[in-house]
C-alpha cells in the first residue's frame, strides 16, 4: 500500500560521475497522481480515478532525499476498510453494498442527484498562506504536511464558497492571495461558474486555528449559458487587469449525472463534446469584477492548460494547449493502457499551443469582418461580426505539447519561453521541450524507455533573464533494468546537470510544484535522525 513511508536515499549523478546539483538549489519538489488502481478485487476504470500518491525529492546541499505516501483520505481509509472500492470516482461509480436490491438503490439515489463528490485529491498541490493542500476537481482538498507528506485535514469548499466543482489550477498574485473557479450547480435555479479570491493571510494577523479559507470571497460570477449543461474546464487564464475563462462544449450533462448513480454508469459517461458549438470566451475586468461586455467566441475546442496570457497595445493575449475534440480523456481508460498502448492508443487530436488575442475596445466603426488585431507580434486574428460579436482565429505556435509550465514570474505578463512535456500521438510523454515563442525554435531532452514527468521551472536567485534557472522532472523509465530518477536540466541549455536514481517503484504523476527551503522554519529543515543519511 505505501511504497516508501520513510525518506529513502537517492544517487544524486549515478548515472554522471560529473554531475553536480547547482549549490542553490534547495528544497522540496512536491508531486500528486494517482497511484492505486486496485483494490482487493476490484479496479478502477480510468487512470484518473486512481487513489492519490504523493510523492517528493527533497534537494539539501547536493543531495537528494525521496519519500512517498498514499494521501490518507476519507476514499482511501473507506476502500481499504472494506477491501475493494466503495467511493466512487469521476469514471468509476462504485456501490458500497453491492447486495441492495433496486428499491434501495432507488433509495441512495436521491443523495447521488447533486453528489458528495470524492475527497481523493490526486491532481496537483496548492499553497495557501503558510499551508498545502492536495487537490482535484471536487469541492474537497485536503491538507497536507509538505515534508512528511502526512495527509492532515480534510476541507470543503462549501463551507466558503457555493462550489461543487473547482480547478486544481489557481493562480497566486505577489502578495500570495489565491483566485480560483469553480461551478455552482444550480444554485437558487442557476448554474454559474464562480471565481473566488482566498487571502494569503488572516486578516488581523495569523490568529491559532484560523485558515485564511475563512477568509474566502467570491470576486465574481459568470451565468452558465446552460441551466443543465455547464462546461468542463481545467484551468484558466489571469493578466494584471483580466480574467480569461473558456466556456467550450465540452459539457456536464446535469440531468444524466443526476440518474447515473441508479442507472449504473459513471459521471464520466454524463460529459460529452458537442462539436457544432461554440467555445465562448468569458473576459472579466479585474478591477470592477464584471465581464467584458463584447462577446468573443472561437471554434469548438478542448482545453486543459492555459499557458499564460497578458496585455499588449489594447489586446488581451493568451496561450493554450487545444484539442479539436475529447480523445484524450478517452485513451485514459484503464483497458485501454495495456502492453500495446504506446503503439495502438492513439488521439484523433494532437496537443497544440495556439495564441488566441482579443481586442479589448472594439472599433464600432469598423467594418463587419474586419479584422480587429493589429499587433505584429502575432497573426492571430479578431474578426468583428453583428451584436457586438468578435469571431477569434487562433495562432498556431507549436503541436505536440502538453502540461505546460512557465517561468512563474511572468504569469499574466509578456513572456518568452513554455516548458512542457513533448507528445504527438499518443499521450504518453516521450520529451521535454522548451520552446522560444520569439524565435519559434525549441530545444529538447529525451532518452529511450524514459517517460518525464510535468517539468517545473525553478529560478536562479537573483535571475534576471526569464530562463535563467533549473527544469526538475521525475522521470519514469519502463525499462526494468533502469531505475526511475529526478532529472535537473540547465534551463538556459537544456544542458543536463544531473539525475538523481530512486530504486523504487515510482509513478508517473500529473502536477505539482517546487517549495523552496526559505519556505520552511529553518529549525525544520535538516532530515530527521531517524532517516537515513543520502549516498552521494
Amino acid at each position: 500500500i505505501e511504497p516508501v513511508s520513510l525518506m529513502s536515499p537517492a544517487l544524486t549523478g549515478g548515472f554522471f560521475p560529473t554531475s553536480k546539483i547547482p549549490a542553490w538549489l534547495q528544497g522540496t519538489l512536491l508531486r500528486n497522481g494517482p497511484g492505486m488502481h486496485t483494490v482487493g478485487e476490484t479496479r478502477y476504470n480510468h487512470w484518473f480515478d486512481g487513489l492519490a500518491l504523493l510523492h517528493s525529492f527533497t534537494i539539501r546541499d547536493g543531495e537528494v532525499y525521496y519519500r512517498s505516501k498514499y494521501l490518507r483520505s476519507d476514499t482511501y481509509i473507506a476502500n481499504i476498510e472494506a477491501n475493494r472500492i466503495v467511493v466512487s470516482e469521476f469514471g468509476t461509480m462504485a456501490y458500497p453494498d453491492p447486495c441492495k436490491n433496486i428499491f434501495s438503490k432507488a433509495f441512495s439515489y436521491l443523495s447521488h442527484t447533486i453528489p458528495d463528490f470524492t475527497d481523493n485529491c490526486l491532481i496537483n498541490i496548492m499553497r495557501c498562506g503558510e499551508d498545502f493542500y492536495a487537490t482535484t476537481e471536487t469541492n474537497y482538498i485536503r491538507k497536507i504536511n509538505p515534508q512528511t507528506l502526512e495527509t492532515l485535514e480534510k476541507v470543503d469548499y462549501r463551507k466558503y464558497v457555493a462550489v461543487n466543482l473547482a480547478t486544481s489550477h489557481p493562480h497566486y498574485d505577489a502578495a500570495g492571495n489565491v483566485l480560483n473557479v469553480g461551478t455552482s450547480i444550480v444554485d437558487k435555479g442557476k448554474t454559474k461558474y464562480v471565481i473566488f479570491k482566498i487571502p494569503a493571510t488572516v486578516r488581523g494577523g495569523r490568529k491559532e486555528g484560523r485558515s485564511p479559507l475563512k477568509d474566502t470571497e467570491v470576486f465574481c460570477s459568470i451565468a452558465a449559458r446552460s441551466l443543465l449543461s455547464p462546461s468542463y474546464y481545467h484551468s484558466f487564464g489571469v493578466t494584471e487587469n483580466y480574467i480569461i475563462f473558456l466556456e467550450q462544449p465540452f459539457k456536464l450533462d446535469i440531468l444524466k449525472m443526476a440518474t447515473a448513480y441508479l442507472r449504473g454508469v459513471s459521471w464520466a459517461s454524463c460529459l460529452a463534446f458537442h462539436r457544432e458549438d461554440k467555445t465562448h470566451v468569458h473576459i472579466i475586468d479585474r478591477r470592477t469584477r464584471k465581464p467584458v461586455l463584447t462577446k468573443y467566441y472561437t471554434d469548438p475546442m478542448v482545453v486543459f492548460h492555459h499557458v499564460n496570457a497578458y496585455e499588449e497595445d489594447g489586446c488581451l493575449l493568451f496561450d493554450v494547449i487545444a484539442y479539436e475534440d475529447s480523445s484524450l480523456y478517452q485513451l485514459f481508460y484503464l483497458a485501454n493502457l495495456n502492453k500495446d498502448f504506446e503503439e495502438n492508443s492513439r488521439l484523433t487530436s494532437m496537443p497544440t499551443l495556439k495564441r488566441f488575442a482579443l481586442p479589448l475596445h472594439v472599433d464600432k466603426n469598423a467594418e463587419v469582418g474586419s479584422n480587429l488585431i493589429k499587433l505584429s507580434s502575432t497573426t492571430a486574428r479578431a474578426l468583428k461580426e453583428k451584436d457586438d460579436q468578435v469571431y477569434c482565429q487562433s495562432e498556431l505556435l507549436y503541436e505536440g505539447l502538453e502540461l505546460p509550465r512557465i517561468n512563474y514570474a511572468h504569469n499574466g505578463k509578456p513572456y518568452r519561453y513554455v516548458f512542457a512535456a513533448g507528445v504527438q500521438w499518443s499521450p504518453i510523454p516521450t520529451k521535454i521541450i522548451k520552446y522560444d515563442i520569439l524565435t519559434k525554435s525549441s530545444l529538447a531532452w529525451g532518452e529511450a524507455h524514459c517517460w518525464p514527468a510535468e517539468p517545473l521551472f525553478v529560478p536562479t536567485p537573483g535571475a534576471k533573464d526569464e530562463d535563467d534557472g533549473i527544469i526538475l522532472s521525475a522521470i519514469v523509465s519502463t525499462d526494468p533494468q533502469k531505475s526511475p530518477f529526478l532529472l535537473v536540466l540547465e534551463a538556459r541549455t537544456f544542458t543536463e546537470l544531473a539525475r538523481a536514481s530512486v530504486d523504487v517503484e515510482m509513478h508517473l504523476d500529473i502536477h505539482g510544484l517546487f517549495i523552496p527551503d526559505a519556505c520552511w522554519d529553518p529549525g525544520k529543515q535538516a532530515p530527521s535522525q531517524e532517516e537515513p543519511t543520502p549516498r552521494t
